[in-house]
């Protein structure tokens, strides 16, 4: 009757559900199902049937009273099952015939609880209070939510991810908290730093007691006395009225702000996710910890020093201040105990234009009190600086047009630059000679640029002039001269010595600077001048720039030499056209020509250079269970004169690699370890196989990446507990492997034991517990399953003595029991043997004591006849 009822239950389940039959069926034999949490009841599993002739089945195992299984073979549950961590349950079932005897089976299956979403979030409080200083930083953590599901952590059902809901008050609409969703951190924001203000307090400097009457006496004339005129919601006294000096505000009454933060699981979001709620509230704390900001003060500033510049404020009245510099240079700045800042000294902007101040804010013995702050005193300019000109040596042709630049007059002011008091303005006071004009120069009153303004300059008339110019800052003014050189005009053109400098041999590896060749070219033009001056340029045959000239100012010549490293292979043969040229311009009707252009023939001798690799280190990450024969890198490098090359290695300490001489592939012989060497460290040689056999050097360094190929071990495997205080015992294992495959260990105990139970210590260690005292002393072995942060890892065995135990802590064994305590005949024998040894040794006593008589009774007998 049972199993029909069952079957027609199993029926409509399955109609529901839309699952067939046939889903649930299937011969007897070992099986791992799936068992959602849960469950209505009762609720059909599995139907099993059996080949042979079956009258009934039997379940037995971990039931808990709650699995059954009808006579038609349908395991069902009676009562709905709960998912915990690693539970599952381990049943056996076989068929019986009608007598009640096995006919087939017994076979075992497993019950896999399957977690369902079906816990709510619990946060570990019912509310939080915390509180922030007003002016904090924003981004910065003050205060920590936290939650817990009971569903499987390993699932979505226990991912819980924070939001804030509300926040009271919200003005504006705009959250003043923010919250970190995977850790539940709660910040302030960017609007929250901005806008975030303490309810007004009193301030008490050093040495005034808080909430001493004397002390809020002269507050409350500070503050309520009509002329100050402090406004109201300034005021810390409320009209008059002493407020929050003596009483302390009660967070969870009076918060100055609220949060309400949800927790909500499957990584939030999703539609039918569980979630919960709290509230946080929160005091904005006041913060007299503020920076005052940039202080600006006028440079060279006349008064009574040392001079105030400002005041801070520690929130700790104690808290003594101290002023370090960041810079090893002079520091005229001091603090007092108040906090009050002072500049001992005028202060020079071209000394130094901006100060930074760090106050430190410590207690007695030293301690930082606040954090430090860093204060900026920016030295303002005042035009204290005349105008400083330069020595200005210019020159003109003959027949300069009208107009030109001659050269700029350069002049500086060490006053502030981009300021009024850095502006210069230039004036020509006079030149000298006059002739042919008075006039014939201008200058630019903005920049100082020089100009001609006349024309029928004669050299043979006037070689030079000196120009006198006035420069103004608009407060102080300099003169500065000028001196003009009138040079011949440009009428004629460099010519070189050679037309050709022939052909020149040189080393491909010769040095970066090696003097190749000198030339030179002549102007008859006036010496000395720009006319005359020779420049050397390379206009061909010089691709690359490898090559330049270098003038001897004092001889004219130019010094032809190598810039950049030669290379036979890019270039073996510079064909080089060399111009001469003058600084100044030709006149009209002047042109150079095939005289101001020389040739010469650079011809680079081929060097063997030693082969090159593309790159001179390489950093290679390997897994360490690579496959053996995997191709790890191949090493690629060449010869600069084409020759064939060949590689090689050093550095294989533990035999694990080979390099393919002719491909330069490097590949695993071996199978790699970690935890034997985390890093392999190779020089690769490239080495020519003929001529001087040169070679070059790569250095690999190959980083093993760990695996999960070592498991966590005990480091013991037996240990004893005293059933007189059955203190737990230690278990500690270890594991090779590193981040993120070794710790923390997961410790379980492999089946529900009646006699232990397992807690976790730490990462690595756990308590065995022995949950009640045996009737008498027995050893135990427990079966111990130990997994790493993978999930990796065995069950071991540990054996465990339930003793009585001495005072000192060790069990106690019975003398009877012990092990050197011999029986009867091994008594006797050992009687025997010592009684045996004693004879014997008396024996031998008597026997030397008899021989010694005879031999004197002998010696006496013929002393007598003797005589």
């Amino acid at each position: 009757m049972r199993g029909a009822h069952l079957l027609h239950l199993t029926l409509l389940v399955s109609i529901a559900h839309g699952i067939g039959l046939e889903d649930k069926k299937g011969p007897l034999g070992n099986l791992v199902l799936d068992v959602p949490e849960a469950t209505p009841v009762p609720f059909p599993i599995y139907q099993f049937t059996s080949t042979e002739e079956a009258e009934t089945y039997h379940v037995s195992g971990e039931t808990e009273g709650k699995i059954s299984i009808s006579s038609d073979g349908w395991l069902f549950l009676e009562q709905p099952l709960e998912w915990s961590h690693d539970k599952n349950h381990h049943l056996d079932i076989e068929a019986w015939s009608a007598d009640g005897e096995t006919v087939d089976g017994p076979y075992s299956v497993v019950l896999q609880v399957v977690d369902v979403n079906n816990n709510h979030p619990v946060f570990s409080e019912s509310q939080y209070s915390g509180h922030v200083r007003e002016h904090s930083p924003a981004g910065v953590p003050f205060l920590q939510v936290s939650a817990t599901d009971a569903d499987d952590p390993n699932t979505l059902n226990a991912q819980l991810r924070f939001s804030i809901v509300n926040q009271i008050p919200n003005p504006g609409n705009g959250f003043y908290f923010g919250i970190d969703p995977d850790s539940g951190d709660i910040f302030i924001t960017e609007e929250g730093a901005e806008f975030l203000r303490a309810r007004p307090s009193v301030t008490y400097s050093r040495g005034e007691v808080r909430g001493s009457p004397d002390v809020l006496k002269k507050k409350f004339e500070d503050y309520c006395i009509p002329r100050n005129n402090i406004p109201l919601e300034n005021n810390p006294f409320y009209t008059c009225i002493e407020r929050a000096e003596r009483r302390e505000v009660n967070l969870l009454q009076d918060p100055d702000y609220a949060l309400v933060v949800r927790a909500e699981d499957l990584g939030g979001g999703a539609p039918n996710a569980l979630s919960s709620t709290t509230r946080v509230n929160i005091a904005i704390v006041q913060n007299l910890w503020v920076s005052p900001g940039s202080i600006t003060i006028r440079e060279n500033l006349e008064g009574e020093y040392p001079m105030y510049l400002t005041t801070v404020h520690a929130n700790d009245p104690t808290a003594l201040y101290k002023l370090v510099q960041k810079e090893r240079l002079s520091f005229p700045f001091t603090i007092s105990v108040d906090g009050k800042i002072y500049v001992t000294a005028p202060l020079d902007r071209e000394e130094k234009e901006m100060y930074t101040l760090v106050v430190l804010a410590e207690d007695e013995q030293g301690v930082e009190l606040e954090k430090p702050m860093e204060i900026h005193v920016q030295v303002d300019d005042v035009n204290d600086n005349r105008p400083v000109c330069d020595e200005a040596v210019f020159e003109v042709q003959e027949n300069e047009p009208i107009g030109n630049q001659i050269g700029v007059l350069r002049a500086y002011d060490s006053d502030k630059e981009g300021t009024l008091n850095s502006f210069l303005g230039y004036t020509l006071l006079r030149q000298k000679p006059t002739k042919p004009f008075d006039r014939m120069f201008t200058i630019d009153q903005a920049n100082g640029e020089i100009k001609l303004a006349n024309k029928n300059l004669q050299r043979k008339e006037v070689s030079q002039y000196e120009l006198t110019f006035n420069v103004t800052d608009g407060v102080y003014t300099t003169e500065c001269k000028a001196i003009i050189k009138v040079i011949d005009i440009n009428n004629e053109i460099p010519v070189f010595e050679k037309k050709e400098y022939g052909t020149h041999s040189v080393p491909e590896l010769a040095e970066v600077g090696t003097t190749l060749l000198t030339i030179k070219a002549t102007d008859a033009d006036d010496p000395g001048t720009g006319s005359s001056r020779v420049e050397y340029h390379i206009t061909a045959g010089d691709q690359h720039n490898l090559l330049a000239i270098e003038v001897d100012e004092n001889t004219g010549e130019g010094r032809v030499y190598i810039a950049r490293p030669l290379d036979y292979e890019l270039q073996s043969i510079f064909s080089l056209q060399i111009d001469a040229r003058n600084p100044e311009p030709l006149i009209e009707g002047v042109e150079y020509n095939e005289n101001a252009t020389t040739f010469v023939v650079i011809q680079l001798l081929d060097v063997d250079e030693p082969p090159v690799f593309e790159v001179e280190t390489l950093n290679v990450n390997v897994p360490e269970n690579i496959t053996v024969g995997t191709v790890i890198m191949t090493a690629e490098a060449k010869d600069p004169e084409g020759k064939t090359i060949k590689f090689k290695m050093e550095g294989d300490e533990h035999n694990w690699l080979e390099l393919d001489a002719d491909s330069g592939e490097l590949k695993t012989k071996a199978a790699l370890d970690r935890e034997t060497v985390e890093q392999i460290s190779l020089i690769i040689i490239a080495y020519e196989t003929e001529g001087d056999k040169q070679e070059a050097e790569m250095l690999v360094d190959i980083q093993l990446l760990d695996v999960n190929d070592n498991h966590p071990k005990l480091q013991k495997t037996q240990g004893f507990i005293c059933v007189q205080d059955m203190t737990p015992l230690t278990l500690t294992a270890v594991d090779k492997d590193a981040d993120p495959y070794g710790e923390p260990f997961t410790f379980s105990i492999n089946r529900k034991s009646p006699n232990f139970e397992i807690k976790p210590i730490d990462g690595t260690s756990a308590q065995l517990i022995l949950k009640k005292k045996p009737s008498s002393d027995l050893n135990a072995t427990v079966p111990i399953n130990i997994k790493d942060n993978a999930g990796m890892g065995i069950t071991q065995k540990f054996d465990v003595r339930i003793c009585n135990c001495t005072k000192l802590g060790y069990c106690y064994i019975e003398p009877g029991a012990h092990s050197w305590k011999l029986g009867m005949s091994g008594t006797i024998g050992i009687l025997a043997g010592t009684f045996g040894f004693i004879i014997l040794f008396l024996i031998i006593v008597i026997y030397r004591i008899k021989k010694k008589d005879q031999q004197r009774s002998a010696t006496s007998g013929e002393a007598k006849a003797m005589l």
